[in-house]
């Protein structure tokens, strides 16, 4: 049965009838007397405000037309009208299951269904509100304790004004926390592993409840053990209540000494779980950021926070295309035979290398007040050369900073960050063997090849400004100890002759470059966001073709200098 509510010939006969009545009352009600009224008027005013009468009513006689018109096309069309977003659903038949009979037509019928506009108030929001918490020295506090309440063990946001959920995915060298932490996986760490690592340890850590506990068993070279101590307690003032109990072992030596040969086989032990900033493919030390992250007071070497954007800046003053076309290198050169070697690369009356290598004097330089040795002046080379120490050096995140191709001398250490880095994509690897030689064909490659140089040095730059920035170490930080306290089978506890040490206990008696690098390097108050998201490990066979790939690219380089070389002899 059809709709008795609208039926199209009806409607047009009656909207015909009443057409005809309104027409025939405008002209006896207005029309006539509007006309009769023009034929005798007497003035000028009153002819203007008769045309402005009839102006106005043939408006409204349009507009109401057009309202008319308007309507049933927004019952038709719906959706190309925003006044009134019906849309208009045809109802499908369906089949019964019981009897497989299909409805008639009469059952088939249309639903309107009627949408409400919805509008969105798009609101911008602040940056989260930091909080400050400044220090707490006391006059004449030589005993370097610490003060009471000295810093909220956990702080409570419920202000949103002071908190943001826009934490990040961590970079994906983090993922190597998890292979670094492989050896205790199954086994898990108990309190004797923790102490067999005694034999070599600076100093044991120990945190509970936010707060932090040192037994000290040797002090270290300079100031690496205070630095890195340093590091942890700002860590606590960045993500106060955040971090779990722990108990550790750090040695702030170079050398890795837990080798993975001694921890190996059927009836092998579990190895003693030993903190330090560098380790190889032989050895199982875990690696940690190292102290000059926070300052190196000794050789006026400034806390990386503020290095880093001087390194920025002095990325700006020379262009790549018009700095010097050679290798660069300065550092000290007798503690390591390595660099040494190097020093033969140096241009000479019969040889150029395409190397400018200096040797660094410390105690020179820190008589004249370190100013031959600014970090943020020395991009003015092409290409800079890392080459190790005796171990891995702290140099490296400084020469990867400058724009400049990285040339890195075959190394056999690896810090917290570097296993992150590519070849030819963010450096150019240089033989150990035959360093000259190498250099000069990477120096002649890049020269050559303009373009490619320039884009690998600002791909190791951009790495070094985003991905190892204040924050990430101490995300890194967080996640390393995060995970390392999660195998431990013991609940820590405070040892017997272990003191407590806080921000004030170290920087509210100190002087010089060290109070000056750790104010600098403080830790103002809580960070207003998370740390940044884990990744997962990594899955075996994904590993196993990073690491062939990094093989495959050091290969290539090879490849290429032989043919370099080869070249050269054939036509001489």
């Amino acid at each position: 049965m059809q709709n008795d509510w609208y039926d199209e010939g009806n409607s047009n006969s009656v909207w015909r009838s009443r057409s005809k009545e309104f027409y025939r009352r405008f002209s006896d009600k207005i029309w006539l007397p509007l006309l009769s009224a023009v034929f005798t008027a007497t003035s000028r005013s009153s002819v203007r405000l008769l045309f402005f009468v009839i102006f106005m009513l043939a408006a409204v006689f349009l507009s109401t037309r057009l309202l008319d018109a308007t309507v049933p096309t927004i019952i038709e069309n719906p959706s190309s009208s925003s006044l009134d977003p019906t849309n208009t659903v045809q109802i499908q038949p369906t089949v019964d299951p019981l009897t497989s009979k299909k409805p008639s037509e009469n059952d088939q019928r249309t639903k309107t269904v009627k949408n409400e506009p919805t509008i969105t108030q798009v609101i911008a929001k602040k940056p989260p509100k930091k909080i400050e918490i400044p220090l707490k020295c006391i006059s004449g506090n030589l005993t370097k304790t610490c003060p009471a309440d000295y810093y909220p063990k956990k702080i409570e946001r419920h202000d949103e004004e002071y908190t943001s959920d826009a934490s990040q995915n961590c970079p994906e060298y983090f993922r190597w926390i998890h292979e670094d932490l492989k050896p205790w996986k199954e086994t898990g760490i108990t309190e004797e592993m923790v102490l067999s690592a005694k034999r070599t340890a600076n100093f044991r850590l120990v945190i509970l409840n936010g707060r932090a506990y040192v037994e000290t068993y040797e002090k270290s070279f300079q100031s690496r053990d205070v630095f890195t101590l340093w590091g942890i307690l700002q860590l606590l003032r960045r993500y106060p209540g955040k971090l779990p109990d722990l108990d550790l072992m750090f040695d702030c030596v170079d050398w890795p000494v837990i080798l993975k040969k001694s921890y190996s086989g059927p009836d092998a032990v579990a190895p003693p779980p030993l903190f330090r900033y560098c380790s190889d493919d032989s050895t199982l030390d875990i690696v940690f950021p190292d102290w000059s992250f926070w300052g190196w007071p000794e050789i006026n070497i400034k806390p990386w926070g503020s290095l880093l954007k001087e390194l920025e800046e002095g990325n700006t003053r020379t262009k790549w295309i018009d700095r010097e076309p050679y290798a660069y290198w300065k550092g000290n050169p007798i503690v390591a035979e390595t660099r040494m070697d190097l020093l033969k690369c140096n241009v000479s009356d019969k040889q150029d290398w395409n190397a400018r290598v200096y040797a660094q004097d410390w105690l020179k330089e820190s008589q004249q007040g370190y100013k031959q040795s600014d970090l943020a002046s020395q991009c003015v080379h092409r290409y800079k050369i890392y080459i190790e120490g005796s171990a891995w050096s702290v140099s490296d995140k400084y020469i990867l900073a400058c724009d400049s191709v990285t040339f890195v001398v075959k190394p056999r250490y690896y810090d917290f960050f570097t296993r992150g880095l590519m070849p030819v994509h963010h450096y150019w690897p240089i033989k150990e063997d035959d360093k000259c030689r190498s250099i000069k064909f990477a120096v002649d490659w890049g020269n050559s090849h303009k373009q490619k140089a320039q884009e690998i040095g600002k791909a190791a730059s951009n790495f070094i400004q985003e991905e190892l920035k204040m924050d990430k170490v101490y995300d890194y930080m967080f996640h390393l100890l995060t995970e390392y306290s999660k195998l431990l089978k013991y609940k820590p506890t405070i040892p017997e002759k272990a003191v407590e040490l806080c921000s004030e206990s170290m920087a509210c008696s100190s002087e010089g470059f060290e109070k000056q690098f750790m104010m600098e390097s403080m830790i103002k108050g809580p960070s207003p966001i998370n740390p940044c998201t884990m990744p997962p490990p990594y899955e075996p066979q994904a590993l196993k073709s990073l690491l062939r790939r990094k093989t495959d690219s050091v290969l290539q380089v090879e490849k290429w200098e032989r043919g370099y070389f080869e070249n050269q002899n054939n036509n001489p």
